[in-house]
């Protein structure tokens, strides 16, 4: 299929790519991967035919269909479905040849035009774009709205929709699901499944390329490698090799302790059974991917916040919308507790980033109550924080003003964690990448200390290593987070319940994304299903067999209304009951990561060689005296931790959704 020997591009003086050698054959999944300006758009650039190599060959076979999402969309009064249609330019030419015979009388002309539509498939055309709509999140309703009237996300849907459309022999896709929403990704990752073109992929998405790819390419240090598998096989026979490399081991072993140690800790107790478990993956793939992880540049954490307080915040049957406006979402009932890690769920529009306004407080409450502890600290990533960003500041500029009395040097010293080095710090932002300002934002929100994180799509521009950097961090964050994102493995690996918002409301999804993925298709099935039934069912009457079930329907919405004011009531009465004893295990749970953080601390200072040294022995026995003291004060506090939770948890009606966590 293409061919590259020895490739060299340059990006100005210097060789972003040099030696780079491989071949794709028909029919491969081929996923390119690698750090953010690496390479991987300009390689895709090169066989696109946009780029020249400034040394070796690309040899690509004659009348080669490729098929790539254009980077801009114009700002045309042409109905989306049209638009859409455009990519096939086979269909579009043998449609104007047909017009072009009918207008010149030319029935040979004519017969000849409608066969090859034929043989294309051209009269299913409408309803192929359709489903291509369809399932990118465009309803039936606003696929012939011209392509004027959509903002930039949507219309780079409409320019995936096009390439999709594209009868292409190899296909380019690079990041293609950074403007979906969940439900789409899904779709998309069946389609190309499905999709009979050669697929060259570029993502940071670890789920959407173990599904899609069966061949990786890695560019990294200049150069390139392949490997046979999804992404999943490349990380573990990278991970092969770099264990032969030099020692990569010491930070993965500290980090596998402490997970350890937590899981040890309290995977017996069902209020923390969840988040054990959750621990246990993250220990299996540590292990697993130890040398990768040791590699990676970046790594940060959030620091434990100022405050902790049970409820942070909750919403008692709160609606909420825009100014001027009807309420999008109603009937809101939500209760956040340090510790909670909370997925939203649900399609593109339904309401997932209003509901985080709402939380973040740039909405305000049309109905019901919206209780906000007083300590309450939130930390806001949104869709578009990148553009909050001031384009003429300076990374130290923008810190500076977040925390004026920071000296320059400190400030220096927080954003080097973040890979902002040197002269780096004093470039203005305009001149950064995604990824780069993607950082950026997440380093300043680090800053502030939140107790309350709220993810609006945190991982848009971050590359793998970001997010594995992320991923760990909210691991070990104290406080509670809500997470929208399309990366599947970011939410499998840092939620721990999920809520559904749709069709106007918030509702607990009861499972996990394959559950949520089964019960779309099922959906899709029943919707496809209902609309095949409906023009029956229209002026007749009701048939027999489906009367009993609709008043049964009936009959149980009325009676849950009924019982969830009862509920609403009990789970009242039950807060009051149980908010001593959450407070004491919310000052258990303090005491404890304050006792946690002293032995590792400690265990640091003891991992200096400099204590091992002669003349060191006073101040070694210093440091071993206060690592047994504090290691004293750790089995104490898991002691006081576990005496709370008992309590808590015994106090919790058997049964109750509501386990002792507080969620």
């Amino acid at each position: 299929m293409l061919t590259l020997s020895s490739v060299t591009l340059r990006r100005g003086p210097e060789p972003l790519l040099s030696g780079l050698s491989f071949t794709v054959h028909p029919g491969w999944r081929l996923g390119v991967v690698g750090r953010n300006g690496c390479g991987k758009s300009s390689l895709f650039a090169l066989i696109n035919g946009e780029l020249a190599t400034d040394e070796g060959d690309l040899a690509l076979p004659r009348n080669l269909r490729v098929a790539t999402v254009r980077q801009e969309t114009p700002s045309t009064p042409q109905p989306a479905i049209e638009y859409v249609l455009d990519g096939d330019s086979e269909l579009r030419a043998q449609q104007a040849e047909a017009l072009a015979a009918e207008e010149a009388d030319d029935a040979g002309r004519i017969a000849a035009a409608h066969e090859r539509l034929a043989q294309i498939d051209g009269y299913a055309a409408p309803a192929r774009a359709g489903a291509l709509l369809h399932g990118l999140g465009f309803a039936p309703e606003v696929q012939t709205r011209p392509v004027a009237s959509f903002s930039g996300g949507w219309r780079m849907r409409l320019n995936l929709a096009r390439a999709l459309m594209c009868p292409a022999d190899l296909l380019l896709l690079d990041e293609p699901t950074n403007h979906l929403d969940l439900d789409a990704v899904l779709w998309l990752q069946q389609a190309l499944v499905n999709h009979p073109a050669t697929l060259l992929l570029v993502s940071h998405d670890r789920d959407f390329l173990d599904a899609v790819t069966d061949h990786i390419l890695h560019l990294h240090a200049g150069s390139g490698r392949l490997y046979t598998g999804n992404y999943s096989s490349f990380e573990q026979q990278r991970a092969a090799a770099l264990a032969q490399q030099a020692a990569t081991h010491g930070a993965q072993q500290r980090r596998i302790r402490e997970l350890t140690r937590f899981v040890d800790r309290f995977r017996a107790k069902a209020s923390k059974a969840r988040q054990a478990q959750a621990r246990l993956k993250m220990i299996e793939r540590i292990e697993q991917v130890a040398p990768v992880i040791g590699e990676s540049e970046f790594s940060f954490e959030f620091a434990t916040p100022d405050r902790l307080p049970a409820p942070l915040l909750r919403l008692e049957d709160t609606a909420t919308g825009y100014p001027g406006a009807a309420p999008l979402l109603q009937g809101i009932r939500l209760t956040l507790n340090p510790g909670d890690r909370v997925g939203l769920l649900g399609p593109n529009g339904a309401g997932k980033s209003t509901l985080v306004k709402l939380l973040a407080g740039e909405l305000a409450a049309q109905g019901g109550e919206v209780l906000r502890d007083p300590q309450l600290a939130v930390g806001y990533f949104a869709q578009h924080q990148l553009d909050q960003l001031d384009p003429a500041a300076t990374p130290l500029t923008h810190l500076l003003r977040l925390e004026p009395t920071l000296s320059e040097q400190a400030a220096r010293d927080y954003l080097g964690g973040y890979l902002f080095r040197g002269q780096r710090v004093f470039d203005p932002v305009s001149a950064f990448s995604g990824g780069e300002r993607a950082r950026l934002a997440l380093a300043l929100l680090v800053r502030r200390r939140p107790n309350l994180l709220l993810l609006d799509e945190p991982t848009n521009h971050l590359d793998l290593e970001m997010r594995q950097a992320l991923e760990l961090a909210l691991h070990e964050y104290a406080g509670a987070v809500i997470l929208v994102s399309h990366d599947r493995h970011l939410m499998r690996a840092c939620c721990e319940r999920f809520l559904r918002v749709a069709e106007g409301g918030v509702q607990p999804f009861d499972g996990d994304l394959d559950d949520y993925a089964r019960w779309l298709r099922d959906s899709s099935r029943r919707g496809a299903k209902a609309a095949a039934a409906e023009p029956a069912a229209v002026g007749g009457p009701v048939p027999a067999a489906v009367a009993p079930a609709a008043s049964a329907t009936l009959e149980v919405t009325v009676e849950s209304r009924e019982d969830a004011r009862m509920r609403r009531r009990a789970e009242a009465d039950r807060r009051a009951r149980l908010k001593p004893l959450r407070d004491a295990l919310t000052r258990a749970e303090r005491t404890l990561e304050r006792a946690g953080e002293d032995v590792r601390q400690l265990e640091a200072r003891l991992a200096d060689e400099a204590l091992y040294q002669p003349g060191a022995e006073a101040e070694r026995d210093q440091v071993l005296t206060a690592e047994h003291e504090a290691r004293a004060r750790l089995a104490a506090a898991e002691q006081a931790w576990l005496a709370a939770a008992e309590a808590l948890e015994a106090a919790v009606p058997q049964g109750s959704s509501e386990d002792a966590a507080g969620a």
